[in-house]
């Protein structure tokens, strides 16, 4: 049986005043076996399609940290390879946790699988997300489900609580050099070990990233990312934008919005 949830109230408080809220145990043992099993053929269905899923992320600030000659298996929109999926971001456990956030509105941005590979997988240099995806009301929070178990020699995430509270700090979000978040280097941010099952739900305003997986196992993790029904995405948004209401209603769907729903740019 999945852990108990805890009060919404206590999620709502904790998530305001650091920015996250780690939810231990949202999927049960039976439930991760399943999206285990599609997490893997996702990546070999990726594999058979050549290596356009390895990445690596450049930049000064990147190279600071270690990470140019490391890669990680990555590919946008998990629930269009699998149902089980889409049925884990439509489960009653999970989305209480996310209303208890949100709001009883929420609207699927897109999820995202990541898989660091064992001994040089990737790491992240500290960022905000924001820039990437920004909406008007900024409501876009994250959730990242664990596949495997996270320990921070495999890389696990890595944050400053509170520092959602900075609101959009320029520049924070790519590889250029920024001021602001050499106040906050990776190596004394605080590291968030999870098991499978386990789900992170964070601000993208809260600056965060991880190190490489120096260990000899994957981490294996979707992240999910969500923005409350009364808000919506600004132009420039990087990536795809599924407006998929996950529970509730969209408040700002329109027509032609609904006919161009794949669309990256509004």
């Amino acid at each position: 049986m999945p852990a108990a949830l805890p009060s919404a109230k206590s999620v709502r408080t904790f998530f305001a005043k650091n920015g996250y809220y780690h939810a231990r145990g949202v999927f049960s043992p039976a439930e991760m076996k399943v999206l285990h099993r599609d997490f893997d053929r996702i990546v070999g269905q990726l594999d058979r399609d050549g290596d356009k899923h390895k990445g690596h992320w450049t930049g000064e600030r990147q190279a600071k940290v270690g990470g140019l000659n490391a890669t990680f298996t990555h590919t946008h929109n998990v629930q269009c390879f699998s149902g089980a999926w889409l049925d884990a971001m439509k489960a009653k456990r999970f989305l209480d946790l996310t209303s208890a956030i949100l709001g009883p509105d929420i609207i699927l941005h897109h999820s995202k699988l990541f898989q660091k590979p064992a001994e040089n997988g990737m790491p992240f240099s500290m960022h905000q997300d924001w820039s990437y995806f920004p909406t008007v009301k900024d409501s876009m929070i994250a959730a990242v489900i664990h596949v495997s178990e996270t320990t921070d020699k495999m890389g696990c995430f890595r944050l400053y609580p509170g520092t959602h509270k900075l609101g959009r700090i320029p520049h924070s979000g790519g590889q250029e050099p920024c001021a602001a978040l050499d106040a906050y280097p990776l190596e004394n941010s605080i590291p968030i070990e999870g098991q499978p099952g386990d789900v992170l739900f964070f601000h993208y305003f809260l600056i965060h990233g991880s190190k490489h997986n120096r260990s000899r196992r994957l981490r294996k993790s979707v992240l999910v990312q969500m923005y409350a029904g009364d808000d919506q995405v600004e132009a420039g948004n990087m990536h795809p934008d599924s407006r998929l209401v996950l529970r509730g209603w969209n408040q700002p769907m329109t027509r032609d919005l609904a006919n161009n729903y794949a669309i990256t740019k509004n």
